[in-house]
C-alpha cells in the first residue's frame, strides 16, 4: 500500500546521514532483525557471529561491544540484532541524556542478567557516568555515594552482568580507559554500490514499492555508501512516482525524481555543490580555512565539516591541508571547469585526514 500524499522534506538535509524528525519509527520499520538479514559489513558482522555465538555455548554474556563508524551505517540495528540474538532485552540510551552519575547507576540496578545496554554517542557521555561505568563495565559492580561533603558514604551495589554496546562516530573522542574496557570493536565501512542496491530493494519490498532493478541501482549509487540516505531518497522517489508518474519505479522516473531533489550524478546535493563552487569561484580553489568557507556559503563549520566534508574527500572532490581546504581537479571538472594547472598536481604529502 502507498501513501497518497507527496512527503515534505527539505533538499538540504536529504543526504544528511543523520536522523531526520519523524524518522526513526520508519528506520524501524526497515530494520533486519537477524545478523543473516543485515546487509553489507561482511567483515564486522563475521566476527561479531563468533562473539555472539562463543558467548552462547559459555552461557554467558559475551564481551562489551564498541560500534564505530560514520552515522547511518546500521549501528543502531547491529545493537538491536545483538539483543535479539541473545534473546536479550535491550535498554536504549545515548551519551548526552547521561548527565550525571546517578542517571546512570538507575539504568544499571535495573538491568536484568543477560541484558544489553545500548549507548548511542558513547564519546558524549558525561565525565561522572564515565566513571561510574569503568567499574560496571569490569565488575559488574557500582558505588553509590550518598551525602555530600566530609559526611559522604559510598555503598556499593552489585548489578546483573550485562553486555554494554557503545556506538560512536568518533572513536578518536574516546578515553582510552573506556576504549580498553571493550572486548570486542567493530569498525563500521561504507558501503559498496552492490551493497546498497541490496538495502534498497529489501526496503522496497517491505514497503510495497515497485521498483525496476536500473532504478534501485540508481538510487544506491547516488546513496554516498550510506543505508539511511538509500532509504530515504528511496521514500522521495516513491513519492515522485505516485504524484508525477503511476508509481512504478523506473530509471527515467528515479533521474527525474532526484533532479528534483537536487541530487546529482554522483550524490552531491545543493551545499555540497555550494560548498565547491564556493572554493573555486570565490577562492580560486583554495586553499581556504573551514570557517571562511563556512561564511561564504551561509551555514555552520560544523555543518560544512561534518555534513559535506567527510564524503567530498572521500570522493575525491576536497582536500583537507595544514594550509586549508582545497578544490581538486575533480572538483573542478565537475563544476564543468578547467582546473588551473597546479591543482592538477595536489601534492599528497600534505594531505591529512
Amino acid at each position: 500500500m502507498h501513501d497518497d500524499s507527496v512527503t515534505e522534506f527539505d533538499s538540504d538535509e536529504t543526504l544528511s546521514a543523520l536522523p531526520q524528525t519523524g524518522e526513526r519509527e520508519v528506520e524501524t520499520t526497515l530494520r533486519p532483525r537477524k545478523l543473516s538479514e543485515f546487509v553489507g559489513q561482511p567483515r564486522v558482522r563475521e566476527q561479531l557471529e563468533l562473539v555472539l555465538e562463543s558467548a552462547r555455548r559459555r552461557g554467558v554474556p559475551p564481551d562489551h561491544v564498541l560500534l564505530s563508524g560514520p552515522p547511518g551505517l546500521g549501528k543502531t540495528s547491529l545493537a538491536m540484532i545483538i539483543a535479539a540474538e541473545l534473546n536479550a532485552a535491550i535498554r536504549i540510551t545515548s551519551g548526552p541524556a547521561l548527565e550525571r552519575a546517578g542517571d546512570l547507576a538507575a539504568m544499571l540496578s535495573n538491568l536484568a542478567e543477560g541484558d544489553v545496554l545500548f549507548i548511542d554517542e558513547i564519546h558524549r557521555i558525561a565525565r561522572p557516568a564515565e566513571e561510574m561505568l569503568y567499574l560496571a563495565m569490569e565488575d559488574f559492580r557500582v558505588d553509590v555515594v550518598v551525602g555530600k561533603g566530609p559526611g559522604a558514604t559510598s555503598i556499593p551495589l552489585e548489578i546483573a552482568p550485562f553486555t554494554l554496546v557503545g556506538a560512536t562516530t568518533r572513536s578518536g573522542s574516546l578515553t582510552g580507559p573506556l576504549r580498553d574496557r571493550f572486548g570486542f570493536t567493530g569498525q563500521m565501512e561504507f558501503y559498496a554500490d552492490e551493497e546498497l542496491d541490496q538495502v534498497v530493494r529489501r526496503a522496497a519490498a517491505i514497503l510495497g514499492i515497485e521498483i525496476d532493478p536500473a532504478g534501485s541501482f540508481e538510487i544506491a549509487r547516488r546513496s554516498r555508501g550510506t543505508p539511511r540516505i538509500a532509504n530515504r531518497l528511496l521514500r522521495r522517489v516513491r513519492d515522485y512516482a505516485e504524484v508525477r508518474a503511476d508509481g512504478h519505479i523506473t530509471l527515467d522516473v528515479t533521474r527525474a525524481a532526484l533532479k528534483v531533489y537536487d541530487v546529482d550524478e554522483l550524490g552531491l546535493d545543493r551545499l555540497d555543490r555550494a560548498v565547491l563552487g564556493a572554493l573555486v569561484h570565490s577562492f580560486a580553489g583554495g586553499p581556504v580555512g573551514v570557517s571562511t568557507l563556512a561564511v561564504a556559503v551561509g551555514e555552520e563549520p560544523t555543518t560544512v565539516e561534518e555534513v559535506c566534508e567527510p564524503y567530498l574527500v572521500r570522493a575525491g572532490m576536497l582536500a583537507r591541508t595544514p594550509r586549508g581546504r582545497v578544490a581538486t581537479a575533480a572538483a573542478w571538472e565537475h563544476l564543468g571547469l578547467r582546473p588551473p594547472a597546479e591543482h592538477g598536481r595536489t601534492d599528497q604529502s600534505t594531505l591529512f585526514d
